[in-house]
């Protein structure tokens, strides 16, 4: 399997835990620095190029990559007035075209072994919206239709197609946050917490066992996005 992004955070849960499950997994990171089992991989996602040679490098350990779970993304926060062009672009080519095409390569070994699982990271700002990330939750919207749009497609080859949405999580992101910024997240979160990128993970290495769930989105939001 390969996870995107997952050198820290979340993606280095998702890895973690599929490693301890007995697979074998491969990471890529823009920097390198997988988890002790995994392959390590430096990739940056938005270079077709690399992202083909990552692939490559993964079979060839492996075999087959028959879970794919693109987690890498990044934030350009600002007011809309202020976003400039590259803000709205690079999101956008990070969270959802380097989504696209790690989920085409992947689906081509995937047809030939007629099963394979795609999973998606988006976000609860890809569902509820959030000042400041128009270009992050359009992003993360983007890839609620691209998965069902594959669902669609490529279901009949049993291969499924789904997101996992976080809400807010326990990471080097939020660590920075003043107590009463943190204060003021929790307070619209009816857990009254934030989830552990464990938590996450959890959901993910779900997904990848369940045969019969596709084009499902599955918030690990503690309830924030309820309804959405």
């Amino acid at each position: 399997m390969l996870v995107t992004g997952g050198s820290r955070g979340i993606g280095r849960a998702i890895a973690e835990a599929f490693v301890a499950n007995g697979d074998k997994v491969a990471v890529t990171s823009r920097k390198g620095g997988a988890p002790e089992g995994a392959l390590d991989l430096v990739c940056d996602i938005t270079d077709p190029a690399a992202v083909e040679e990552a692939y490559a490098a993964a079979e060839a350990a492996h075999g087959p990559v028959e879970v794919l779970v693109a987690n890498a993304g990044i934030t350009k926060d600002t007011l809309v007035l202020r976003m400039s062009e590259d803000d709205f672009t690079s999101v956008i080519d990070t969270n959802l075209t380097a989504s696209f095409r790690l989920a085409k390569r992947a689906s081509k070994g995937m047809l030939r072994l007629r099963r394979g699982r795609i999973i998606f990271i988006s976000s609860v700002v890809g569902l509820m919206g959030n000042p400041g990330q128009v270009n992050y939750a359009a992003s993360k919207a983007g890839l609620v239709g691209m998965a069902r749009s594959l669902a669609r497609e490529l279901g009949s080859r049993g291969i499924t197609a789904n997101v996992v949405a976080p809400g807010f999580v326990e990471t080097e992101m939020t660590a920075v946050l003043t107590d009463e910024q943190q204060k003021a997240i929790t307070d619209r979160v009816p857990l009254a917490r934030y989830a552990t990128p464990d938590e996450v993970a959890s959901a993910v290495t779900w997904l990848a066992d369940a045969g019969y769930v596709t084009g499902a989105v599955i918030p690990v939001d503690g309830g924030l996005g309820m309804g959405h």
